[in-house]
């Protein structure tokens, strides 16, 4: 071969793998837009209940229902939702699981009724259940193990993180301006723009190489299970842990995902494989995910009721104040990027806990009903920046040594687990932080949720130094 011809074949080779690079940050693009609408999707609806409310006729009891019919549809769908991901496509479930959301956010947006924003919400829960294993195996198959996929994961983190404080702002601005129905609208082009695209710019499935069988009876008892299992931990506090209904729904709760469990032992296909929990980091970061969102992840609700019950701020203050808190997360998940593509799994989760306890216990320093907002930041800045880094290694750490036919299903397992602990930590934390709140009112009441409140964030940090301690379980040597 002549020199001319060696040449040539090196630009062209150079010129391939220039459109591959180009293809895949277009990919990755998509991936980040769509965990934006998953975030923003969360705490947008959060700033226009009140007008939701008002507006259908909602009792204050059922008015929950705007909240809970999400978080129950997502937890009990996510296990089946990254099943299916690995089985009929990782692509094709996150072009459907966008449709899905556009259409629930469209009945949402024109709900004459209670009972159909409810619907709504809950269909919306089955999409977002589908969505985020979906996008998240995407990221794990297109971006190999190593530097570039902790860059990839780093992006989607951030993106997720801008999400969650555009839906405050967003939520404020779009109900004083258009009324509630804005918020659902809003996601019904964005979606659909996503869906979209994806059909051209993100690749296509692996092809099966030997026929694979769904597990239909394992599919159905753990989302069956599972379902109800989130519903006794959202609505324990409300109707009592003690009640009938709770009894009876986590009793059968307890039935169906032990018999989940029987059918997974015996299946030669089964939904989950037992073999996955062997592996370590996997096993190490789903009760990772579950402790950070039982105390990371409660941090949010701590914030919005201090903020604005205890410091008197208005809706759209409060989302402006999210502003900081939100960029350090942000920041977080890239500064994890860059510890993770060159120190060991359990050093990075590490690294991001110890700076999120001290951020967090910071935090409280600003919690008190005279405290200017300036006095809170510190903790803010620093326990969103040990958030950021711990959500990206976390995800990672997830992801490692997982088949590429499994990540879908781990991805599910890790983000089952992630939604439980939220519920969990959630439950028990603002039980601890209005206990010495009844019967109070006006300044009274104030003080008492202050100290409630610095109680709870005591317990969250106290919380990620358990979580340290299990990242201590992870492989030593494993770079991630």
């Amino acid at each position: 071969m002549s020199t001319d011809q060696q040449t040539r074949l090196s630009g062209s080779t150079s010129e391939i793998a220039a459109v591959k690079q180009r293809g895949m940050g277009w990919s990755l693009a998509l991936l980040a837009l769509a965990q934006l609408i998953y975030g923003l999707d969360i705490n947008i609806v959060f700033v226009a209940l009140p007008e939701i409310g008002h507006g259908l006729g909602f009792s204050e009891q059922s008015l929950q229902w705007v909240v809970s019919a999400y978080t129950v549809f997502c937890g009990g769908f996510l296990l089946l939702g990254g099943r299916a991901a690995d089985m009929l496509g990782q692509k094709r479930m996150f072009i459907f699981a966008l449709v899905l959301y556009a259409l629930s956010s469209l009945l949402g947006g024109l709900a004459w009724d209670p009972l159909v924003i409810i619907i709504a919400r809950a269909i919306q829960g089955i999409g977002a259940a589908f969505l985020f294993p979906a996008t998240l195996s995407l990221i794990n198959r297109l971006f190999e193990e190593g530097p570039r996929r902790n860059r990839a994961l780093a992006v989607w983190g951030g993106a997720g993180a801008s999400g969650l404080t555009i839906g405050s702002i967003l939520g404020g601005i779009l109900t004083n301006a258009f009324g509630w129905e804005a918020v659902f609208l809003v996601n019904v082009p964005l979606a659909g723009i996503v869906a979209l695209a994806a059909l051209f710019v993100i690749p296509r499935d692996e092809r099966r190489k030997q026929k694979r069988y769904f597990d239909v009876p394992g599919a159905a008892t753990v989302t069956a299970g599972a379902t109800l299992l989130v519903y006794v931990l959202v609505q324990g506090p409300e109707l009592g842990w003690a009640s009938m209904e709770m009894i009876i729904c986590a009793a059968l709760s307890l039935i169906l995902l032990s018999i989940f469990a029987l059918i997974e032992i015996r299946s030669t296909a089964p939904l989950m494989s037992i073999h996955l929990f062997r592996n370590r980091s996997l096993a190490a970061s789903m009760v990772i995910t579950f402790i950070y969102m039982g105390t990371f992840g409660a941090l949010p609700y701590f914030l919005t009721t201090l903020f604005q019950n205890v410091h008197g701020y208005s809706a759209l203050q409060t989302g402006l104040a999210f502003i900081i808190p939100s960029l350090a997360i942000a920041a977080g998940t890239q500064l994890g990027e860059r510890l993770a593509s060159r120190l060991e799994a359990r050093s990075t989760l590490l690294i991001g806990m110890i700076i999120g306890i001290v951020g967090t216990l910071l935090i409280p320093l600003g919690a008190y009903t005279d405290s200017s907002y300036l006095m809170i930041v510190p903790g803010l800045v620093i326990s969103g920046i040990g958030q950021g880094i711990t959500w990206t290694a976390m995800w990672i750490t997830a992801s490692n040594g997982v088949a590429p036919e499994d990540q879908g299903v781990a991805s599910g397992m890790a983000s089952t687990t992630l939604n439980i602990g939220n519920a969990i930590g959630l439950a028990i934390l603002i039980a601890i932080a209005n206990s010495g709140t009844h019967q109070m009112t006006g300044e009274a009441f104030r003080q008492a949720l202050a100290e409630g409140n610095r109680t709870a964030i005591y317990l969250a940090a106290l919380g990620i130094l358990l979580g340290a301690l299990v990242a201590l379980f992870l492989p030593r040597k494993r770079k991630i």
